[in-house]
């Protein structure tokens, strides 16, 4: 796996332990046992529904087109083979202007079943890297090039929601 994707790796990692605390706690069910509150006694306003790790990210001046050939290259094969094993549902990148020289300006999206998808996500991910992207040393490689067109401005990850 390269320096980039495995950054992204562990982007996704970071983000997915501390954000689930964080995204467990929110609902009201898990403080009651599950015999004898169900899902259509919840008072909650919202239904839970699949997770998403996004990533948000600055390219540097002028380097928008490269920046997003390599991610294609890379990030879009790795993905749409993980959509092939059943790892993730979808993904999407968008594309628009910051508002600020601190802003992002690519915000990239991946959509996972639930909290337990991410559960040792990276052993899952790590021979699909492995295949797209070479080893160690490519890996480092491309890390070093993606770091030269772009910076991490973020992670967050979030549980999309369907109000009641």
């Amino acid at each position: 796996m390269s320096t980039p994707s495995k950054l992204i790796a562990l982007a996704a990692v970071l983000v997915t332990s501390s954000g689930l605390c964080l995204a467990q706690s929110s609902s009201p069910a898990s403080t009651s046992s599950p015999s004898t509150t169900t899902t259509s006694e919840s008072t909650s306003p919202y239904v839970e529904g699949s997770v998403w790790q996004i990533t948000m990210l600055r390219t540097k001046p002028g380097m928008n087109d490269e920046f997003l050939k390599g991610w294609a290259k890379t990030f879009k094969a790795a993905l749409e083979e993980q959509k092939k094993q059943g790892l993730v549902l979808s993904y999407k990148t968008l594309l628009g202007s910051a508002s600020t020289p601190d802003d992002y300006n690519v915000m990239n999206m991946v959509e996972y079943k639930n909290m337990a998808a991410l559960d040792n996500l990276r052993e899952k991910t790590e021979p699909i890297f492995m295949k797209i992207v070479g080893g160690e040393q490519q890996r480092r490689e491309g890390a070093m090039k993606r770091n030269e067109l772009r910076d991490v401005v973020g992670n967050k990850l979030m549980r999309e929601i369907t109000l009641k």
